[in-house]
Parts: C-alpha cells; structure tokens; sequence
C-alpha cells in the first residue's frame, strides 16, 4: 500500500470518454502513488476502447479497475460509480480526467496539503500547455498556496472523510459545474479548498481559439451546443440555489452566465443554435427543469430514473 506523509492512502478515479493512448499515460503515472485507480469509461457502445487494456498493464498488478456500462452517464455520476468501487482503507480520492497525467511528486505536494486537518481538497493549477499559460487571469495576483472558493475536478485531491461527510457528486448537473456544486458543499461543511500555484496541472479546456475584437485579442473555448446548455443550467441552478449564502459567488455565477453569452454571440460561427442552447439552459436551470433534448448521443441522464 502506497503511504504519503503520516501513512495517507490514496487511490484515484479517473473518468474518460473514447480515450485515447494519454488515458494510458494517466493511469501508469497514478499508480506509482495510489494503490488502486478506477477507471470508468463512458464510451457508448461495446466496440473496444483503450481503457479495456488497462487491466492488463505491468505495474498494475491487480490495482487498476475498469467499469464500462456501454452508455455514457455524464461526468458526475461516473464519479460516484468509481467512487463506490474504491477500498474502504483509501484516505484520499485523487480525480483524474483522461489526459491529467499527475507526476508522482505532484500528488505527493497535495497529499502534504491534507495533513492540515481543516483541508477537504488540495489542488493544482490548471496549465494551459498550447499556449504556456494559466487559465486564471488572477493567478499571479493569488497567494503560492491560495484558499478558494471552487476548483476543477481534474487534480482534485480529495480527503475521503470529507467525500463520505459532503456526499455523492451531484448526477442532474451531467458534466459542468459538478465540480463547483460539491466544492461549494464542501465549504458549508466548515472545510477548505486550497490550490497550489507552483503546481501546473496541464489541461485542456476545449477547442481554445484566439478571436479579435477591435484592438482586444480575446480567447475563447468553443463548445457544441449542448456543452453550452449544461454550462449555463448548472451556473443558473447554483446560482438561484446560493444567492443569498453566497452572495460573492453569485456575481460571480451572474458575471460568467454574461461572458459566455456575449462570446457566444461575437464569436461562435453557429451563434443561433449555441445562444439558444445557453438562454435554454439558464431558464431551465432557475425553473428547475432539464431538456433531455440536449443530452449528446449515446448518452444516458441517470437523474430521471
């Protein structure tokens, strides 16, 4: 069993969507610190995927476990399959994404973070490699070990103690803001979220392109439709539920609902169905309803069952 400062055990979770050979590069690294990693495949269908020859690597040796259902059940609910397979003896949840590939002392950093007791989750930067770069314009502005309000789930190193006392990952959100649902459950539960600057996290956000509007050079990560539908629900049901116990993250929710709108309609080649999808999403979110309509294909919204 693999130990990091006063005996932690961490084992990881990692979620992946037709992988490709990084998933393989994801999982080897995870197993030089974690005793087990589970990985849940959300490809739909039954035809071969790399994750199906991960059982299978040299160092794994029984430790990596793979669950496939042939149907894609969203982000959230594909953490809780895998949280549910973890062993019982695992003191921390390393979340990983398909190509969060986690150098071994990288996890060791955040495992040092979780020996101050009032720690839930300790977490990397997220690194924009393609254009060497963070995806925070305020990162430089923020302390080398920073507490936050919310951070993203891949990297995330959670306390299994604090999973087991904020509960499971919130499955009607689908994909987006999983992760700022349960790291704001997470801070009424009384933890904190701290967020190391020296560690970079390369990461993808999507399709990020630079666009120019007059003399400002603005990127923008563009999204399917669809994508943008659960964007704007998932900020739009947290909002209304935390407008008045979060009032600082709720400009914030309201401030980014406005941004991804006006980038949308400047930016987006099929601005009409995408603005759409995000004013569908927004209402739906603030009238508590879901348009199933907007599910990708092979997908599978577990919340309705």
């Amino acid at each position: 069993m693999t130990s990091h400062g006063p005996g932690m055990r961490i084992a990881a979770v990692a979620t992946a969507y037709h992988p490709d050979d990084r998933l393989t590069a994801v999982v080897e690294a995870a197993l030089e610190t974690c005793s087990a990693v589970v990985v849940v495949d959300n490809t739909p269908g039954t035809d071969p995927t790399v994750a199906d020859k991960l059982p299978g690597l040299g160092a794994a040796e029984g430790r990596v476990k793979v669950l496939r259902s042939g149907e894609n059940v969203g982000l959230a609910a594909a953490l809780n399959l895998g949280v549910r397979e973890l062993p019982d003896d695992a003191q921390a949840v390393l979340l990983l994404d398909q190509d969060s590939v986690l150098p071994g002392e990288m996890v060791t950093a955040l495992a040092g973070h979780l020996d101050d007791p009032t720690v839930g989750i300790a977490a990397p930067t997220p690194w924009d490699a393609a254009h060497d770069s963070s995806y925070d314009n305020l990162a430089a502005l923020r302390a080398e070990v920073a507490d936050r309000t919310d951070v993203i789930t891949s990297g995330m190193l959670i306390r299994r103690g604090a999973l087991d006392r904020v509960g499971p990952f919130r499955e009607d959100f689908f994909v987006d803001f999983v992760d700022i649902d349960f790291c704001l459950r997470l801070r009424r539960a009384g933890l904190r979220i701290v967020q190391d600057q020296r560690l970079k996290l390369p990461h993808s956000l999507g399709d990020r392109r630079p666009h120019r509007l007059g003399p400002l050079r603005v990127q923008v990560v563009h999204y399917p439709a669809w994508r943008l539908y659960w964007i704007a629900r998932g900020a739009a049901t947290l909002l209304r539920e935390n407008l008045r116990r979060e009032p600082l993250w709720s400009v914030k929710a309201v401030l980014f609902l406005g941004s991804w709108t006006w980038r949308t309609a400047a930016f987006e080649d099929g601005r009409v169905s995408h603005l759409a999808a995000l004013l569908r999403g927004a209402r739906d979110g603030l009238l508590r309803r879901v348009s199933l309509r907007y599910l990708p294909e092979g997908a599978t919204y577990r919340a309705a069952r």
